[in-house]
């Protein structure tokens, strides 16, 4: 089954896809946090065939929810009910941070690119991250 990995920001949404087996997740994309976002994700999740959604849990360093993180479970909500498939919640401390120290090939040359990438790569560290621990049945 394939999953879609979602790092949730209030102005830009980085995305990441797992690989067929579910195993483990890869930067995708970021989009614009819009009003047509769930539109746009509905739509990739059908292309893509994903069977679930893991979203980032965006918490406090002492565990607690901080002002981004009930509008993420609102946004998870909101995916569960239209595209019909399970959405689960990973903690993201430091996936942000994880993914600005991971070197992308773009960063050679300074490109905004690479700033850029962080998002989907934070993405597909929470994916990475819920697969590993998730039972994929006998292999």
């Amino acid at each position: 089954m394939r999953y879609l990995g979602v790092d949730y920001g209030t102005k830009k949404i980085g995305l990441a896809l797992s690989d067929e087996a579910g195993m483990m997740g890869f930067p995708h994309s970021i989009v614009p946090n819009t009003p047509r976002l769930i539109d746009e994700l509905c739509a990739l999740i059908a292309k893509e065939d994903v069977g679930a959604v893991v979203i980032g849990e965006s918490r406090t360093l002492a565990g607690g929810e901080n002002p981004i993180a009930k509008d993420a479970r609102l946004f998870g909500d909101q995916i569960a009910e239209r595209a019909g498939v399970p959405v689960f919640y990973e903690s993201e401390v430091f996936t942000s941070a994880e993914a600005r120290r991971t070197p992308h090939k773009e960063e050679k040359t300074r490109a905004p690119k690479a700033r850029a990438n962080v998002d989907a790569s934070a993405a597909a560290l929470i994916l990475t991250s819920y697969l590993s621990r998730v039972d994929h049945g006998p292999h």
